[in-house]
């Protein structure tokens, strides 16, 4: 930024006037700031100026003030004749110059750093920081035996500067080491070695202090002529000493006292304080006598079970204020007592965290109680955990209160991967050690105000309350990769497996029965299973009134239409709502035909739970997609027409890897164009499992079809979906345009993700539309295409047949 003075210039030897204005233009030719002159020089008021290219002012580019010669003529102090345009459009020449007295903010300023000279330094400066630092400096004459003292000696000992007072004397104030003062001090006459002595000292108004006396020989000629030193006041350190120690002695009573469990680590695990009752119980379990700043991970190097619980623990202290867990200090024993260890995190002043503490009580006596007697009865005995009937009775209690609250819970089934193996391999009772070690990993990662249990055997279960649908699916894929991350190591054996798992999101009606819940989770677990293993398998809970006599009803019904290849497929239209289009393009959409045995057509809601909780939806999927190429490969004259076809696509059919070879092999024995069919992914899914829908995404767009986003909106994670997922088109959620008249948050929502979606190049799709309100809404806000009963209610795919025509040569269509 420069400030320049411009004149007006004449050639003639005639005296101008004074009148000159003053502009500032910053590095990028802007103009910054224009005095009160300027409408008389360039005609501009100066607020028409601010903010404008100085080359509004300026005849041509050659008369720009910051081009090269221009600028080294200015910055040298000469005057450059430049050629102005006046406001009123003719030129004229002026003196354009820097201005002396400006400010640039461009230069550095110069400046140097050199020794200062003490002979010249003011004395005020000394008192000044011999006063804030808390130190004096003083001299000693080795010849005349004459001290002199600064103010800041007289300060530290609380005297009046300038009293009357000798050397010896000042010893005096010292409560110890006079005589290692005296003998430090010939030490350094003699030999000139320096010194620096802490001193606890006794002020002349009797306040204890503690200082730092330094000492070092000034030479002349090679001779010690003088001493000179400090003396600086440390009584703040000493004060924090001894409330250090008064605390530490406190803090070692106290744990004395107790005969709980107490020990303090670090942020790397190095031990800070424990009690007697801590390090004998610690030395019984695992043979090794701890001490003060020993690391607990070394200790633990021979136990590496153990030491990774630990440590997990710790972490876990670091990271929350505190969390209570029951359990043994060693997992592999089951002779140990159980303890009630309560964590607690520490911070410093600045809320850092520098470590935790932990207290652990033995909780056998209330265990063993005649109130808690039925403990036992509640717990699993070999992992510690709520059994199957706690369990039940705990997620009774759950369904109770949620018809008093409006909440998401969901219900985790795991089932171990090839466990039967460890007793053959490890031998016998090797299992009940690896199911208590991996019980105590599991209990430290779930939330409190979850539940887990071991229902028997090998399987576990966990109740995930008041949790969003796709947090809980995270939180089973997390679960789940735990047990595969987890090792156990048993007399020279490895053992590591994986498990199976079944999630069963609960936020609708649902049984009111807890073994219904958890047969249906059973069977999602099985299709898990079943499907490769190492692998979650989530649908919504059945409906209440769905027992398990009418769920096999269905199952059959399921099965006897895909085994005849009898689905009723139905077809609904997208219209569009931005602009016109061309063409038809349709969703395809499936019922259940009845049978004599069951005598209702099944919609998507009654047979989707079920066929995904007995993995019949990947065969389903395909069904649907063989049926429609079909009958489309009967129908010659839709072929210029269809435009899109859209197939929903089930979870097991996004993870099944042979399912995009499938789509390309069925798209190449149809005649109609690839590009025209398009793969609808549930948002939920592809939240769940990015990478997998990703790949998926890839595989059918080689084969030449689209892939969809459908439901997106229903989660913070469909902004970064539908920006980054390789997808054509977005489909919005339901309840983004549900009351979008109403719901000036959702119009907000539903556009941002509109804007999103056509940044990324991509497509999107209103659904639900059931009214003209939310129409006229949708077209304001530019979408591109509508779907819903208000446009187009769903009708049997015969009916999309091209009407029939009769011509010269012959009938087409019908």
């Amino acid at each position: 930024m420069k400030e320049f003075i411009i004149r007006r210039y004449r050639s003639e030897h005639v005296p101008t006037s004074d009148r000159q204005t003053v502009v500032r233009i910053d590095d990028e030719g802007k103009v910054l700031f224009a005095d009160h002159q300027a409408e008389a020089i360039l005609g501009y008021d100066a607020s028409e100026l601010e903010g404008q290219p100085v080359h509004r002012i300026l005849a041509s580019r050659q008369d720009d003030p910051f081009a090269p010669a221009n600028r080294h003529r200015i910055e040298r102090g000469q005057n450059v004749l430049v050629t102005f345009r006046h406001k009123e459009g003719f030129f004229y020449t002026g003196s354009l110059s820097l201005r002396l007295d400006m400010r640039d903010s461009d230069k550095a300023a110069s400046a140097t750093i050199t020794l200062c000279d003490s002979t010249s330094r003011d004395s005020r400066l000394l008192r000044s920081a011999e006063s804030n630092a808390g130190f004096g400096i003083w001299e000693l004459d080795t010849r005349s035996n004459e001290m002199t003292w600064t103010e800041g000696m007289f300060q530290i000992l609380e005297l009046k500067p300038g009293s009357d007072i000798t050397p010896e004397q000042a010893l005096f104030y010292c409560q110890t080491g006079q005589a290692r003062v005296r003998a430090m001090f010939r030490r350094c006459m003699r030999t000139g070695e320096s010194f620096a002595l802490q001193l606890d000292i006794l002020t002349s108004r009797q306040t204890p202090r503690r200082v730092i006396l330094n000492c070092r020989a000034l030479k002349q000629s090679g001779r010690v002529q003088r001493l000179g030193g400090t003396l600086v006041d440390r009584t703040g350190e000493m004060r924090l000493d001894r409330a250090r120690q008064n605390a530490e002695q406190m803090l070692t009573a106290t744990t004395r006292a107790t005969p709980d469990l107490v020990v303090a680590v670090d942020s790397s695990f190095h031990l800070l304080h424990f009690n007697a009752a801590w390090a004998s119980q610690f030395a019984q379990t695992f043979g090794v006598d701890p001490g003060p700043g020993d690391n607990l991970s070394e200790l633990l190097r021979d136990f590496p079970n153990e030491r990774r619980l630990m440590e997990r623990l710790w972490r876990r202290a670091f990271e929350r204020d505190s969390f209570v867990v029951e359990m043994a200090m060693a997992q592999q024993s089951r002779e140990l007592p159980v303890h009630e260890f309560h964590y607690q995190r520490l911070t410093n002043e600045q809320g850092e965290v520098t470590g935790a503490v932990h207290v652990a009580r033995r909780i056998e006596p209330r265990l063993n109680h005649a109130s808690n007697g039925d403990y036992r009865i509640r717990h699993d005995p070999v992992t510690g955990l709520m059994n199957r009937k706690e369990f039940i009775a705990r997620l009774h209690r759950t369904l109770e209160q949620k018809s008093h609250r409006e909440s998401c819970d969901s219900l985790l089934y795991l089932d171990l991967d090839g466990f039967e193996r460890f007793n053959d391999v490890a031998g016998s009772g090797t299992g009940d050690r690896y199911l208590r070690a991996l019980a105590g990993n599991l209990g430290v990662r779930v939330r409190q105000r979850d539940a887990l249990a071991r229902l028997a055997g090998d399987t576990f279960a966990l109740l995930i309350e008041n949790c969003p649908d796709s947090r809980a699916r995270k939180i089973a894929q997390e679960t789940l990769d735990l047990i595969g991350e987890f090792v156990f190591e048993w007399q020279g054996q490895t053992l590591q497996t994986t498990a199976s798992g079944g999630l069963l999101v609960m936020d609708s009606e649902i049984p009111g029965d807890p073994e219904q819940l958890l047969s249906q989770a059973a069977d999602l677990c099985h299709t898990a299973k079943t499907s490769g293993r190492n692998r979650i398998h989530a649908a919504r809970a059945l409906a209440g009134h769905t027992d398990d006599s009418t769920a096999s009803k269905r199952v059959a019904q399921i099965r006897e239409a895909l085994d005849n290849h009898h689905l009723v497929l139905e077809y609904q239209a997208m219209r569009p709502v931005a602009s016109p289009t061309w063409g038809d393009h349709i969703e395809i959409l499936c019922r259940i035909p009845a049978t004599p045995d069951a005598d209702t057509v099944l919609k998507p809601d009654d047979f989707l739970p079920i066929a995904e909780r007995f993995d019949l939806a990947k065969r389903l999927d395909r069904q649907v997609i063989r049926q429609t190429l079909d009958w489309l490969g009967r129908q010659p004259l839709l072929e210029p027409r269809l435009k899109y076809c859209g197939f929903n696509l089930s979870l097991a059919s996004v993870l099944d890897d042979t399912f995009a070879d499938f789509m390309a092999q069925a798209l190449r024995e149809s005649p109609f164009d690839p590009d025209c069919f398009c793969l609808e992914i549930r948002e939920a899914h592809a939240t769940q499992y990015p990478d997998d829908v990703a790949v998926l995404c890839d595989a059918l767009h080689r084969a030449g079809c689209r892939v969809a986003l459908d439901g997106a909106g229903a989660s913070v994670e469909s902004y970064s979906l539908a920006a980054k997922l390789p997808v054509d088109i977005i489909k919005l959620d339901r309840r983004l345009v549900q009351h979008l008249e109403d719901d000036p948050v959702q119009q907000v929502m539903l556009e941002a993700l509109h804007r999103i979606a056509e940044a990324a190049g991509k497509v999107t799709v209103a659904t639900f539309i059931e009214s003209d309100d939310a129409l006229r809404k949708v077209r304001t806000l530019g979408i591109h295409y509508g779907q819903g009963y208000r446009l187009f209610r769903p009708q049997p795919l015969e009916q999309l047949t091209p009407a029939a025509v009769d011509l010269t040569t012959g009938r087409i269509g019908g």
